[in-house]
């Protein structure tokens, strides 16, 4: 499968400069940084989590754990982790599984963790299970744009 266009489009739109890294098909994100030769700090993954005012979408490092009481203290309110249908339904030309940070080009609220806003190079996964996405760490916080940010992550 190729990047949904719907991330496509939206980083067109936004004119950000990346490149796509093909990998082997992994499942864990840390198998999937190995083979890619990332570190799980550069690697960024992306939660999508549901809240009493609906759904978010959480960018931490592949190398860490979302902090769900750090993330009801940035929010004001309860989030939990969304359930894989409505993860489907929301990243629907994206593979299952594969949920990109760029939730914004899906309607999404995206909160973005510290540790990943001082990177030199993010990688992130495409939507299918194949590409990773390469920009340089300011490229990175451009597309986050005025997302709100906070510390949230924890190392498994």
């Amino acid at each position: 499968m190729a990047i949904p266009m719907t991330i496509r489009e939206y980083l067109r739109a936004c004119d950000i400069d990346y490149e796509e890294v093909k990998h082997p098909r992994e499942v864990s994100t840390s198998r999937l940084a190995q083979a890619a030769h990332v570190s799980g700090d550069q690697l960024a993954k992306a939660v999508m989590l549901h809240a009493d005012s609906g759904c978010h979408l959480a960018v931490l490092p592949s190398s860490c754990d979302a902090d769900l009481e750090a993330l009801s203290q940035l929010f004001h309110e309860r989030v939990e982790l969304a359930s894989e249908s409505e993860i489907i339904s929301r990243f629907s030309d994206c593979d299952p599984g594969a949920t990109t940070p760029v939730g914004q080009a899906y309607g999404l609220r995206v909160y973005v963790d510290d540790m990943l806003r001082h990177q030199p190079d993010i990688y992130f996964d495409a939507g299918d299970h194949e590409t990773l996405l390469h920009m340089s760490g300011s490229e990175f916080n451009r597309l986050m744009g005025d997302s709100p940010h906070g510390h949230f992550s924890r190392h498994h």
